[in-house]
């Protein structure tokens, strides 16, 4: 299982929510490296409702996979609302989701500033022809595993509320 028996609860009450709304989801993962679409797809029936996930770690697989400008992670980080903003609607450009949630992060141990702690993680989740809603959490130095699961949950939530919005 790909997380907390809450997360799976969440996963499944998100593909519940999509489904009843004929709703595509897509996921575009940096620092959770593809958590939140094993979470879904932990649920049986995923395949219902997920339509594809990316996982795009690098800097090069954002521009490339998702069409995130370079100058973009230039001027704001990779870890920043701009990033997420565009990983989410990009990953709706490359997919035929009617949602998608971004998350780019530092998971730590190190890598962090600053500006920019570790367990700072940005979060974006859009909809095909509407909004997009940004989330921007510090969960502190609680450890890789920690910040990583607690992105998950922060991810279905975003798309929870996407969907039944």
């Amino acid at each position: 299982m790909a997380g907390s028996d809450a997360s799976r609860a969440l996963a499944a009450r998100v593909l519940e929510a999509c489904e009843a709304r004929g709703l595509m989801l897509a996921s575009a993962e940096s620092c959770t490296g593809g958590m939140v679409a094993a979470a879904l797809t932990d649920i049986p029936g995923a395949s219902s409702v997920v339509e594809r996930g990316f996982v795009t770690y690098s800097n090069a697989a954002k521009v490339e996979c998702l069409g995130v400008p370079m100058a973009l992670i230039e001027s704001h980080g990779a870890v920043s609302e701009p990033v997420a903003r565009a990983m989410a609607t990009g990953a709706l450009a490359h997919s035929r989701a009617d949602l998608a949630v971004s998350v780019t992060g530092i998971a730590g141990p190190g890598g962090g500033s600053a500006e920019k702690p570790e367990g700072l993680v940005h979060f974006a989740c859009a909809r095909r022809g509407g909004a997009t809603a940004h989330a921007r959490i510090e969960f502190g130095a609680i450890g890789r595993d920690r910040v990583r699961q607690a992105s998950v949950q922060q991810a279905l939530e975003m798309l929870l509320a996407m969907a039944e919005g």
